[in-house]
């Protein structure tokens, strides 16, 4: 018997566009923050730091929460908590105060984001098709729509406080809109998970993919405007390659759906994972920065709904409670965030950012390789 329905689709939707929003709308302060405090670039990578550390340690203890608590309780208090931490990130005058701020936004916006996950987990399977691409394809909306707006409102002169409030309040209003449709109570399997679970089996293999997925798209992130300057781009072009792959990858999750309900997960990570390490060799063998433009669009393209499927198996196998199994997977997976950045510098100062990305080709080829290994607790490839 189904227990959830359209309305718990929609709110779904709605969580993931609120933390997207929320997420993205640092970055356009993050100039700000930097002149405030008066920290210097080693500085702010340590400031920065802090961010990601709240939100490893929040995430592992997230998925006991929602299975004690509901998604609904969860969702709402880390959102709106979330909401109540980023206005200090634009007025807070000193480094320590602003460490602060960073690691309660981390963490807040941490557990957000895995207990929407469970949330989409338990509704997916109810469902009985593929969803998991469109909801995180809304994520990516979120992501556009926050760094936009901020920039906007920064960009006609309203004040940089003024700009955080307004954000906030748009985030609050996507929660609170969400809010009445969220689930109340988890699964009763999910209620009797222990609230202590070592990562295991497909587990453990399901978060070191996500890990591999998620460290390339970092590494676009923050180092395809280094490799296009390099390759003679302008200053002010080095971005077009983040662009490029982040528009590819939300038009990607957006049809996700019926993309992976018609191929099944299975092909959706070997075809996802080849063009990914495709795109990445083309990055690297372009002769010209513009020649590699099409490749960080692959690079989008191909792994676009790999994460998706990823969350699916997890809901899906059974060495762990799907909850707990969403956990360990965003943690493992956000490990690779936090330390792929500085992972890719340390090769690129050895051996050159183009081998550095070569590297990304070959782990996204281990993802392609290993889609079978996952696939059979991927709910994406059972048609309802």
């Amino acid at each position: 018997m189904k227990t959830t329905g359209l309305k718990q689709r929609v709110s779904t939707r709605l969580a993931f566009l609120a933390a997207g929003m929320a997420m993205s709308s640092w970055a356009p302060l993050v100039p700000y923050a930097q002149a405030r405090t008066g920290v210097e670039a080693a500085q702010l990578g340590l400031l920065l730091l802090c961010l990601g550390i709240g939100s490893l340690l929040a995430m592992p203890v997230t998925g006991i929460l929602a299975a004690r608590f509901g998604c609904r309780r969860v969702i709402l208090l880390s959102g709106l908590g979330c909401c109540a931490v980023f206005p200090f990130l634009a007025i807070a005058p000193s480094a320590p105060l602003l460490a602060l701020a960073l690691f309660l936004f981390g963490a807040t916006i941490g557990t957000l984001d895995v207990s929407m996950n469970v949330q989409a987990v338990i509704v997916e399977k109810d469902y009985g098709g593929a969803l998991m691409s469109g909801f995180h394809g809304l994520f990516s909306v979120g992501g556009i729509v926050g760094a936009g707006s901020m920039s906007a409102m920064l960009w006609l002169g309203m004040d940089i406080v003024s700009a955080s409030v307004a954000m906030t309040i748009a985030v609050a209003l996507v929660l609170l809109a969400a809010g009445p449709n969220l689930l109340r109570e988890a699964p009763a399997a999910e209620r009797d998970a222990p609230l202590l679970v070592v990562p295991r089996g497909a587990v453990v293999l399901i978060g070191v993919l996500c890990m591999f997925v998620f460290l390339a798209e970092g590494a676009v992130l923050d180092w395809s405007a280094v490799l296009l300057t390099n390759g003679g781009m302008s200053g002010a072009q080095g971005g077009l390659g983040y662009a490029a792959f982040a528009v590819a990858m939300t038009i990607g999750r957006l049809n996700g759906d019926r993309i992976v309900q018609r191929w099944g997960g299975r092909r959706i990570m070997l075809l996802g994972g080849l063009a990914s390490a495709l795109g990445f060799l083309l990055v690297v063998l372009a002769p010209s920065a513009w020649l590699a433009l099409p490749g960080f669009v692959l690079i989008g393209c191909g792994a676009s709904n790999i994460v998706p499927v990823l969350f699916t198996a997890a809901g899906s196998q059974r060495d762990m409670p799907a909850s707990l199994a969403v956990s360990a997977i965003s943690t493992i997976g956000y490990a690779g965030i936090l330390a792929g950045p500085g992972v890719i510098g340390f090769v690129a100062h050895a051996v050159g950012l183009q081998w550095a990305f070569a590297a990304l080709a070959c782990g996204m080829l281990v993802v392609a390789l290993s889609g079978s290994s996952v696939a059979p607790a991927a709910g994406g490839d059972a048609r309802p």
